[in-house]
């Protein structure tokens, strides 16, 4: 979910969104409804390991890819 007044653009995964401030990668995948749940997560074309979730920062411009994992055939 984008933030009404955003002072921080960044690149989900190729598209502008707005965040009110620098936060933390576990932070905005839980308000994208991805807490918990299998996803890979690139931060500025490098992978991030799920145990780094809460210490990778995202600030202006940063740039997120978020792969999500289907199951299924």
């Amino acid at each position: 979910m984008a933030v009404k007044n955003p002072h921080i653009i960044i690149q989900l995964n190729g598209q502008p969104h707005g965040i009110g401030s620098e936060i933390s990668l576990l932070e905005l995948l839980e308000s994208l409804g991805f807490g918990g749940k299998p996803v890979v997560v690139e931060l500025n074309e490098e992978a991030v390991f799920p145990r780094d979730y809460a210490i990778a920062r995202i600030g202006a411009g940063a740039r997120v890819e978020i792969v999500t994992l289907a199951a299924g055939g």
